[in-house]
């Protein structure tokens, strides 16, 4: 081993662990990675930011304009009206979900289609009397095996794509992807619906048929005003006023600079009292109209009058927030939501515990699920502003009609520029993601919002790190070090091999940054095999993309995690007979489509 070797295997190693530790955002672990291996002379410093130029990071950023203008116009909607009339057959609901989202993620952005999807799923299993948790998992790993149906299904494919050129022949085209992953999806989906879906864990869920995904233990902030006819009364008047509707708990008082927690049933309210309230969305309605209270989250300079006019037009929703939001990381009182995007945000809850701080002073981490109220027209605006999916709105009015035809033609068309090789397929797209926005269908401030920067700078950050791992030698030194077991494995299990090596990758990193790490690999060990290389590239896209076994092995499973109650451990429960599953019927697939002698 040469010093830039072990020095480039010391930065990987480093930045592997980075990945898995999760304090660190991957984007941020990426760029640390490639100013070590800049600063070092491992990747010399005009190529740094090569990534940024690069055809798979301007493609990913097509991908995710076109997903994003595709919601707009109602194309994915049209599916998803269709889907709460297929009765209340768990069986049923889970194929035709699981169907539905993983023919969605095969052109567009998968964790796009599971956000779409995933109200429709609460909605289905709380009007059949059950835990949205039998959904929601086979909802995502759906949305996984689905994106491994086309080029621009998910970004390891996209990354593949172009590694294939380092072989010396074309990119893989548009439906090159089609035959294996056809294969492992149906087989996958009638896996999820006939089985899997009973490994997954049923958390209790009430069977009243309601309409909300009903979330407990939601910790909000009410002001007793001083014309409240409850200054003066004690905490144990205020919730008897409401005790044969609902459950309220005074958690703590707060008075001038002293905090009480949990404040004796005799303490007499004053003005100007904040109390902490736990109850869930229904029984804060009922206590803010029953007593006059105020939400002291979201006070406003309005005048009775104004409000009362306004009062009406005002609506509550649950929304949870997704990995790539502006939330993540800050407070409701540092990014001022009220004043700045017309929300206030009037409650936290995540995964089932109790947050006991201050409503301003919570740090918002993905998949924390918050109740959010605002103005009917303008809620589902400000909600895609801050990157915030609706889990379930009162309703569930998911229709969204606009231009339905003229989305998908343009659409269409870019993707037949692809499939008949007439254009690039970055250029393509790029073309089509333009057409969108001058169409109309998309605004051209959303069209950059839709860019999941994170992603982006993953793949510029990590494709000048897989591109020293090739020229330092590293990828040739580990593809050495595997054709020491090829002397003694059939080329099947060597397959086999490679792409279970990539899924337990993928289940701790990103799966973008595990594609760009595999795939000079897997180039070296066809070469040291003298066997087409177009296998083992197919076999590292498969296993990249199908990251079943742990929550943070893709963002849709991540999503899915806190609305459906799951600990880090339930995903395994399907994920790994789903996995093996994978790999029994990708290999045999691969070998026929792509055969080790090209």
């Amino acid at each position: 081993m040469t010093g830039d070797q072990a020095l480039l295997f010391a930065i990987l190693g480093l930045t592997l662990a980075g990945f898995a530790w999760g304090r660190l955002r991957y984007d941020v672990v990426a760029l640390l990675a490639l100013l070590a291996t800049g600063l070092t002379g491992l990747v010399p410093p005009g190529a740094m930011f090569s990534g940024l130029s690069h055809p798979a990071v301007i493609t990913v950023a097509a991908v995710l304009i076109l997903s994003r203008a595709l919601l707009n116009a109602g194309v994915i909607d049209v599916l998803a009206r269709r889907l709460t009339r297929v009765g209340d057959r768990p069986v049923v609901q889970v194929i035709t979900l699981t169907s539905v989202v993983a023919l969605s993620s095969g052109f567009i952005n998968n964790v796009g289609a599971l956000a779409l999807f995933m109200p429709v799923a609460v909605w289905m299993a709380r009007h059949a009397g059950r835990s949205p948790s039998f959904l929601l998992m086979p909802l995502a790993f759906g949305s996984l095996l689905g994106g491994t149906l086309t080029l621009i299904g998910t970004p390891p494919n996209i990354i593949i794509a172009a590694y294939r050129t380092d072989t010396g022949a074309p990119a893989f085209g548009m439906f090159d992807f089609l035959p294996v992953g056809l294969a492992i999806t149906l087989v996958g989906v009638a896996f999820i619906a006939l089985i899997g879906w009973r490994l997954t864990p049923q958390r209790d869920q009430p069977t009243d048929g309601g309409e909300l995904f009903e979330i407990e233990n939601y910790l909000t902030e009410l002001r007793v005003p001083e014309s409240s006819a409850y200054a003066g009364r004690s905490v144990h008047e205020l919730i008897d006023s409401v005790a044969d509707e609902t459950d309220v708990m005074v958690t703590a008082l707060l008075r001038d600079d002293e905090r009480r927690r949990l404040p004796s049933t005799y303490e007499v309210l004053k003005p100007g009292d904040i109390l902490l309230i736990e109850a869930d969305s229904d029984g804060l309605e009922a206590l803010i109209e029953v007593t006059g209270l105020e939400l002291a989250a979201g006070e406003s300079s309005e005048s009775s009058e104004e409000t009362d006019k306004t009062a009406g037009e005002l609506t509550l929703t649950e929304a949870i927030v997704a990995p790539n939001s502006r939330l993540v990381g800050s407070s409701a009182g540092a990014l001022d939501l009220r004043e700045r995007y017309g929300v206030n945000v009037l409650a936290v809850a995540r995964q089932g515990k109790r947050l006991k701080q201050r409503i301003n002073q919570i740090r918002f981490v993905p998949g924390d699920i918050l109740l959010l109220q605002g103005r009917e027209e303008s809620l589902p605006g400000a909600m895609n502003r801050l990157g915030c999916l609706p889990l379930a709105s009162r309703g569930l009015n998911i229709a969204r009609p606009r231009r339905v035809a003229l989305g998908a033609g343009i659409f269409a068309a870019g993707l037949a520029l692809v499939a008949f090789d007439l254009l690039p397929v970055a250029t393509a797209l790029v073309g089509a993601a333009v057409a969108m926005v001058i169409a109309g269908l998309l605004p051209s401030d959303d069209a950059y919002r839709a860019i999941d920067m994170p992603v982006i700078v993953l793949l510029a950050a990590m494709l000048p790190v897989g591109q020293a791992l090739e020229t330092t030698g590293g990828s040739a030194m580990i593809a050495e070090g595997l054709l020491g077991m090829a002397d003694h494995l059939p080329a099947f299990l060597m397959l086999a091999l490679l792409m279970v090596a990539v899924m337990l990758l993928s289940n701790i990193i990103n799966n973008a940054a595990a594609a760009v790490l595999a795939a000079p690999i897997a180039i070296q060990l066809a070469q040291g095999m003298n066997a087409s290389a177009d296998p083992f590239l197919m076999a590292v896209a498969i296993g990249a993309s199908c990251a079943f076994l742990t929550p943070i092995g893709h963002q849709s499973n991540t999503l899915v995690m806190a609305p459906g109650g799951y600990q880090f451990g339930d995903y395994w429960r399907m994920g790994l007979p789903l996995s093996l599953l994978v790999v029994i019927v990708a290999v045999p697939m691969i070998l026929w489509v792509w055969p080790l002698v090209g």
